[in-house]
């Protein structure tokens, strides 16, 4: 593996594989937020906190670098990731008028802090971020609210209060990505055709949707191992689409949670495998909103030494042993509809039908996987599952 995209998709799967541990229905969050703030602190890591932090975002497969350094060393090795980073944000954001893309990182530092500026200068490079003085030491809830109103502001009003009261108490240095997506289909759902169906949350139970409609050719594959289909649906300009995986049965999710990896979502998804079929597409209206704290989780995964105060070490951020990661948290948001996808995410690290032609059927009645990425890069944004619309 040598490239970042290859990288995030890796991070984003391991991630998904640990969220779904959780007793919640639906999942949706933005791996690339989350790696992007990640990435922010690693890049002021030494050490064997460097080493877990790259081995849980596979930044160390990217760079084939093993051992963290400091100052510009360090940079230097780690460029090849750095690089990409700053190449995938330049990418990003560049402005169009077919949908809004909007991601944007900010540091926040206490100002009576003494911080490397050769970090603070990197972070602007590589990361396209601003970096901001706040006073947590004596105005620790002024400044949670002035990030949270950031937040808010850089995600359409979607995202509020993304760090709770006083989580910012003992905080020295807050790193925040944030995510704004919304865009229109390709070909909109006309409006007419959309109903109320049921949804099958098991085999048993279901509950009533807007179901909506269309006919068209999508690119799509049939995997006949795992029972499952796969469809993607194109925004408008074709830069961006969404990508629907749903398993045949009412209750097959699990078998294709079971079988999910990175490797195995490249090679489903890949050009070589998915090709253009007229299909008749069900998909209901839906509505998440998901809150992770990800301490623990970042934690199972590999990144223990960041949260400890005795190992942390932040020494390419400041000349301080002192220095730990305390909270680390990501709010998501995704409407779907009949125009399109809004969606937002933002992370914060303290420290009609005819009869002529045959058509595939995909019928989303049933808990299914989706995300949205960016094509040219090959960038997942946003990865979710529907269990209850």
């Amino acid at each position: 593996m040598n490239s970042l995209s290859e990288a995030n998709t890796h991070f984003a799967v391991d991630l998904f594989q640990q969220l779904r541990k959780s007793e919640k229905d639906n999942i949706f969050y933005s791996p690339l937020s989350i790696s992007s703030a990640l990435a922010m602190t690693y890049l002021g890591t030494q050490g064997n906190t460097a080493l877990q932090i790259g081995k849980v975002l596979h930044f160390n497969d990217v760079t084939d670098s093993t051992r963290g350094r400091a100052s510009t060393a360090h940079v230097e090795k780690l460029g090849n990731v750095h690089q990409q980073f700053q190449k995938l944000l330049t990418d990003l954001n560049k402005p169009t008028d077919a949908y809004q893309l909007n991601i944007a990182n900010r540091l926040y530092r206490e100002k009576k802090f003494q911080f490397h500026q050769e970090y603070m200068d990197n972070v602007k490079k590589f990361y396209l971020a601003s970096v901001e003085s706040a006073d947590f030491i004596n105005a620790a809830e002024e400044s949670r609210k002035k990030i949270n109103s950031w937040v808010e502001s850089q995600t359409n009003g979607k995202i509020k209060n993304l760090f709770p009261d006083h989580s910012l108490d003992l905080a020295i240095l807050v790193l925040v990505n944030a995510v704004y997506f919304k865009g229109q289909w390709n070909e909109e759902f006309n409006k007419e055709y959309t109903v109320e169906e049921k949804f099958w949350l098991t085999k048993d139970t279901s509950k009533s949707v807007h179901m909506m409609k269309q006919s068209s050719s999508f690119n799509f594959t049939a995997l006949e191992d795992i029972q499952a289909k796969i469809l993607e649906i194109p925004y408008k300009c074709k830069d961006l689409s969404m990508i629907l995986l749903l398993p045949n049965e009412v209750d097959g999710l699990k078998k294709l949670e079971d079988k999910l990896t990175a490797e195995k979502l490249i090679e489903w998804t890949s050009s070589q495998n998915m090709s253009e079929k007229k299909v008749e597409l069900h998909l209901p209206r839906f509505k998440v909103e998901e809150s992770y704290e990800l301490n623990d989780t970042l934690k199972s995964m590999g990144m223990v030494d960041a949260f400890s105060p005795q190992d942390a070490n932040f020494l390419g951020m400041a000349e301080r042993r002192d220095l730990v990661l305390t909270i680390i948290v990501h709010k998501s948001f995704v409407e779907v509809n009949e125009e399109g996808t809004e969606a937002a995410a933002a992370t914060g690290v303290g420290i009609s039908v005819t009869s002529a032609p045959i058509y595939e059927s995909f019928r989303c009645d049933h808990p299914f996987l989706f995300f949205i990425k960016h094509i040219k890069t090959n960038s997942i944004l946003f990865l979710g599952r529907v269990s209850s619309p």
